[in-house]
């Protein structure tokens, strides 16, 4: 008789929810994240928070890294360019962006992911986004600009798009081509592919950061800052990569792409919860908007791969 599986091999079969844990943490990374921007210069903020989740993700990641060291020399290249796209530039984009421009401008400028994806996949992958994803991919987007716009398009004239904004559509345009890209990635533990674009992707930062420390004030390590670090080190960065790219893996980046928009619907409803904000009708037609639009576009479509 074969043992059931444990919970953790069940949820790593469960791609909707991976995705969604995945967006879960991304909302809390902007919160603390356009926090601890000003308190850390953003290649210095992106160096600690890859290194510090580099050596927490290692001991758990070297057996498979041995085990996988053949197959990833074989596709170093790869491996090297997803590191510096998906972990490098990324999120040195985001957090400088976070320095220029609004959070209502991030989270508007968010739901541009799945465009970016899409983009990437037909251009890397060669895979056309399905009218059912298109649709789904709409439906969310219009859902997020409910919630941010408090329900009133007219909110939309006092949105003034700046240097920070650019920034963050070039960051958003990074993520796309690190998605598809991983589609690429060589069959090899989801450790060791964690555990080496981590490391890789802060190594690629140790330039830059030698620049940025010579220019800059050094930041202050006292308890919050230290625990903001801790934070986005592990949650949105361990857990939610781990999350994203079984995901991914699973689905295809096209299908993948939606969730995207779960982060302003959860970041609003950490508001709600954490911060005294109270509810009104437009989040719960934004949030209905968006979870609609994961849902059609997520599914499995017969006549088309997605």
């Amino acid at each position: 008789m074969t043992s059931a599986p444990s919970p953790l091999a069940r949820l790593a079969d469960q791609p909707y929810l991976l995705l969604s844990l995945t967006s879960l943490f991304w909302a809390g990374n902007a919160i603390v994240g356009r926090f601890i921007a000003g308190h850390f210069p953003p290649v210095t903020l992106s160096f600690l928070r890859w290194s510090v989740a580099f050596l927490i993700v290692i001991p758990f990641a070297w057996r498979h890294l041995v085990t996988d060291r053949m197959m990833i020399r074989r596709h170093i290249r790869l491996m090297v360019v997803v590191s510096i796209i998906g972990i490098s530039t990324f999120n040195t984009l985001q957090y400088t962006s976070l320095q220029y421009t609004t959070a209502l401008n991030v989270l508007l400028l968010q739901s541009t992911g799945p465009l970016f994806v899409a983009i990437w996949a037909l251009i890397v992958l060669g895979v056309r986004m399905t009218l059912a994803q298109a649709i789904g991919a709409f439906a969310s987007m219009i859902g997020v600009a409910v919630i941010i716009l408090h329900g009133n398009i007219a909110e939309l004239a006092a949105i003034d798009l700046n240097y920070g904004d650019l920034l963050f559509l070039g960051a958003m345009a990074a993520f796309g081509l690190f998605t598809a890209l991983s589609q690429k990635r060589p069959a090899i533990h989801g450790l060791s592919f964690l555990a080496f674009t981590f490391g890789c992707g802060a190594l690629f930062l140790i330039p830059p950061l030698i620049w940025e420390l010579s220019v800059k004030p050094a930041p202050v390590f006292d308890v919050t800052n230290v625990a903001a670090v801790g934070y986005v080190s592990i949650f949105p960065s361990i857990l939610a990569y781990l999350c994203y790219n079984r995901g991914v893996r699973l689905i295809g980046a096209n299908r993948s792409a939606p969730f995207f928009h779960l982060v302003p619907v959860f970041g609003s409803a950490m508001a709600i919860l954490f911060l005294g904000e109270r509810p009104h009708l437009y989040h719960a037609v934004g949030y209905a908007l968006v979870l609609a639009g994961v849902v059609i576009a997520a599914r499995r479509q017969k006549t088309a791969e997605a």
